[in-house]
């Protein structure tokens, strides 16, 4: 989606959450400045303050931003130096990201209280279809009222939820019940409420293609939707012009989905000053490897591509990878991969940022694991998860690789992939 600030906020009853909800039976929930919003919880002393959560170093970026930070300009994905120079008296925090995931998963089990069909579609936002909850909970508009009490009530934090007919439609309309509110589209009236909205509003425009579509005298959806649609193939390619089409024109046919499947995990980090110290890289990218392990082991899920990112200076981007024989959860073996993978590149050029990911996800229980000759019967495997145990118990800070204890190096910034 574009650029939501550009959205019109709320105040027009024709789309109030008292509308008609009659056929608006998708919502989309999203929680308002998440992480921000759990540190102030756990710190109440912040409430009323702008407080900012990311990465601290001097390339580190905006992840959340509360609500008091933002009229000075600070947004998420923006750069962390240009965030202080903006706001220098807001507190400024590192991410939390396993308190967020507890905070998430109470969240998404309040949803599931309403209905099974959940799509979760990060830490802070879900689709629900609640066609089949109005019986127990009454209307969709009352559904979204009750979630926002209870995630209120019971977790101390605030959402806001668009009611439409479709999920591209109630998530424009939860960013423009923002924040704490409800916002319901009625199906009558989707059209309405599209056409008026800029041309980046539209899931898949980015700014490139919002200058390519204004050049051809296309800034609002109304616009777009009343275009020709030779014009917009001829600008845009077969595939953007068509889905952009049906989307201006209210189409959007997609189920919610439960069953939401990881495609990969991974996690990376910038360093704050270029790196060309293999001895750094080696232990940042066992580090990695360690992190990754640990998320693939917390998901029950086993990755069999190993992926390594290398960002280098003149920020070009190079990755490779290596299809393990079988499926693997172990930091050692993902380790072993990418640092294979690293000696065979071997830059020459200051490194920038690297990054560990495993692709090709596979369940756990039901990948078999292939047995080496003369093997122990507990190894690598067994050692990781109890070590998972202990930081469950007393923090990662305490446990992990050897060679890793007490090293962290105040230099970089990590920029972790949420599982």
């Amino acid at each position: 989606m574009g650029r939501s600030q550009s959205l019109p906020r709320g105040g027009d009853p024709r789309f109030g959450p008292d509308a008609d909800d009659s056929g608006s039976l998708i919502l989309h929930v999203d929680m308002d400045a998440f992480f921000a919003s759990v540190e102030v919880r756990r710190r109440p002393e912040l409430r009323g303050r702008p407080v900012v959560v990311g990465g601290l170093g001097p390339r580190g970026v905006v992840s959340s931003a509360s609500y008091e930070a933002r009229p000075y300009g600070v947004r998420s994905a923006m750069p962390m130096m240009r965030a202080r120079a903006l706001c220098p008296h807001a507190v400024y925090l590192p991410p939390d990201f396993t308190a967020y995931t507890e905070a998430s998963r109470a969240v998404m089990q309040i949803f599931r209280d309403v209905t099974p069909l959940v799509e979760p579609l990060s830490l802070d936002e879900a689709f629900l279809d609640v066609s089949g909850a109005r019986r127990l909970f009454g209307s969709p508009a009352e559904i979204a009222r009750g979630i926002r009490e209870r995630v209120s009530g019971e977790l101390g934090l605030t959402c806001s939820v668009g009611v439409a007919p479709s999920k591209f439609v109630a998530k424009l309309g939860s960013t423009r019940a923002k924040p704490d509110g409800v916002l319901v589209v009625p199906a009558t009236r989707v059209l309405e409420f599209l056409h008026p909205l800029p041309v980046d509003a539209l899931w898949g425009v980015g700014e490139r293609s919002a200058q390519a579509l204004r050049r051809l005298g296309l800034a609002t959806i109304g616009d777009l939707a009343e275009a020709p649609y030779g014009m917009l193939r001829k600008a845009l390619g077969e595939a953007s012009a068509a889905h952009l089409h049906a989307l201006a024109h209210g189409r959007d046919p997609r189920a919610v989905s439960p069953e939401h499947v990881e495609k990969s995990i991974g996690a990376e980090v910038t360093f704050d000053v270029d790196v060309t110290d293999p001895l750094e890289i080696r232990r940042a990218l066992l580090a990695l490897a360690d992190k990754v392990g640990g998320r693939l082991r917390r998901a029950d899920q086993v990755g069999r591509t190993i992926s390594l990112k290398v960002r280098l200076a003149d920020f070009r981007t190079v990755t490779r990878s290596r299809t393990l024989p079988v499926a693997t959860d172990t930091a050692r073996e993902m380790f072993d991969t990418v640092w294979a993978l690293w000696t065979a590149l071997a830059p020459t050029e200051p490194v920038r940022l690297v990054g560990v990911r495993a692709e090709g996800l596979a369940a756990a229980q039901e990948t078999p694991r292939q047995l080496a000759l003369g093997a122990p019967e507990r190894g690598w495997r067994e050692a990781e998860a109890a070590a998972d145990a202990a930081a469950a118990r007393f923090g990662r800070s305490v446990i992990g690789p050897a060679s890793l204890l007490g090293s962290r190096d105040p230099r970089r910034n990590e920029n972790p992939t949420r599982p």
